[in-house]
């Protein structure tokens, strides 16, 4: 015999429940979101970091690669090897600062090593026709040298102070100093030393840097 008109229960939530719900989870997105938010950080300067130390290896590659005993002029970073000798030192009062990373193109394969993970810049598809000074995070020393393993030969763009001169060259004499912005990683920066070591350091940190490695003046090229 079968029985009609028979209610059956429901496991439909109630809108409290849901309610109750949403709230928890709402709650537990505000607390870890600062833990993520540091984590995320985090991973950024660890990038920023690989790609500084990539730029610096690849200049000591360039150097090797074009090196000979016969022409020790070419026996540096080619930022002061003249386009002669297949360099890059004629473009440093050019303003075409993405020059002195475009010649090393087969050893950093790819422009994206060239963009900090915290700027709001954007790579270049490749290093063609499209690649230039706004495809760059970083800022390269013109005078860079392994032959002076402290200096800093690479960096994060965001920097004042110094005595800036034209087509985006910033000078650093004895006794001046730079700050980093607020830019990219807020008061802090990263440099790549020619040693090939990567750095983080404040402002004071970096000022330091850049006087210990024995020149009268440093010549930066900031994008």
């Amino acid at each position: 015999m079968r029985l009609r008109g028979t209610k059956r229960a429901t496991d439909a939530m109630t809108l409290m429940e849901v309610s109750v719900i949403i709230a928890v989870i709402a709650m537990l997105v505000v607390l870890l979101l600062p833990t993520l938010q540091r984590a995320q950080h985090q991973a950024q300067i660890i990038t920023c970091n690989g790609h500084l130390k990539g730029i610096v290896l690849a200049c000591k590659i360039w150097e090797g690669d074009n090196s000979t005993s016969t022409n020790p002029v070419t026996n540096h970073y080619p930022m002061l090897v003249s386009t002669n000798s297949g360099g890059t030192l004629e473009f440093t009062g050019t303003g075409e600062i993405f020059r002195h990373f475009q010649i090393m193109s087969n050893i950093l394969v790819t422009p994206k090593v060239l963009i900090c993970p915290s700027d709001v810049r954007l790579a270049a598809a490749d290093f063609g026709a499209g690649f230039g000074n706004t495809n760059l995070s970083y800022f390269v020393n013109a005078d860079a040298d392994d032959c002076f393993p402290e200096m800093v030969a690479v960096g994060d763009r965001n920097l004042v102070g110094g005595t800036p001169r034209p087509n985006g060259l910033r000078e650093i004499k004895t006794g001046q100093s730079v700050q980093w912005t607020q830019e990219m990683h807020k008061g802090v920066g990263n440099v790549g030393l020619s040693d090939g070591s990567v750095q983080r350091v404040d402002s004071e940190g970096l000022n330091a840097l850049l006087q210990k490695d024995g020149l009268e003046t440093n010549r930066l090229l900031i994008p």
